[in-house]
């Protein structure tokens, strides 16, 4: 959990151009994840609703990822079924300022201390660049949740679950399931309202040619063993 602060920004709150939480889309989608709740659910209630629905409803496929700007609007990311963290972030940061909750883009470097030789290889490095979390303001404090790994997804990779409960941060975990180091969070990039999809793909370029290069090839990255925070 983040400690207590001053109210978070105002802007933490409007529409952006990325995190749209005005569009139609974006609005379908959270009022699909928020209509069995009561009339009266409180906040906490509804963002880990939200969290449930964007882990779970678009499920983690590292081998989806764009390099356009506009498909990282997350009213073009609702449409989808599967999307990596980045994505993911996005819709639920706009979902959760769509149902009035105040909530900011956050991202940080990560290793992976399961990732596959063949992707590291691909990689040419072992970091995670710009991992997608969700810093949400509940109560008067403030909690950082990612919605990256779905559920079967972590079951399948003994992979420990990552659960939103209203009182603490939901981050990736440090040892998986079978207590083997996992990730390690080694540069906090810090929080925006609305994403930096120009500094993002700027940084994919630099860090990742041989990804970049295959996308712009129009290679199927799966194909070629890409990961993004992969569990393997």
């Amino acid at each position: 959990m983040t400690p207590a602060s001053a109210p978070p920004p105002e802007i933490y709150t409007r529409p952006g151009h990325y995190v749209d939480s005005d569009a139609p889309a974006v609005r379908a989608f959270t009022e699909a994840a928020l209509e069995t709740l009561p009339p009266d659910a409180t906040d906490t209630e509804k963002a880990i609703r939200l969290f449930d629905a964007v882990r779970d409803g678009l499920r983690y496929d590292p081998y989806t990822y764009d390099l356009t700007p506009d498909a990282y609007r997350a009213s073009a990311i609702a449409a989808q079924d599967a999307a990596f963290c980045v994505p993911k972030a996005i819709l639920l940061a706009a979902c959760l300022r769509a149902a009035g909750l105040p909530a900011a883009l956050g991202f940080a470097d990560v290793k992976n201390h399961l990732n596959t030789p063949k992707l590291a290889e691909l990689m040419q490095t072992d970091l995670f660049i710009f991992h997608g979390y969700v810093q949400v303001w509940l109560d008067g404090q403030s909690y950082k949740i990612t919605p990256a790994f779905n559920m079967d997804l972590c079951d399948r990779f003994g992979v420990k679950p990552l659960v939103f409960d209203g009182t603490s941060d939901a981050l990736f975990h440090e040892y998986d399931a079978g207590n083997r180091r996992h990730m390690e969070y080694v540069n906090d990039r810090g929080l925006y309202a609305d994403f930096p999809a120009e500094e993002f793909l700027r940084m994919f370029h630099e860090t990742y040619p041989r990804l970049a290069a295959l996308n712009e090839r129009g290679r199927d990255v799966g194909d070629a063993g890409f990961g993004h925070d992969t569990p393997e």
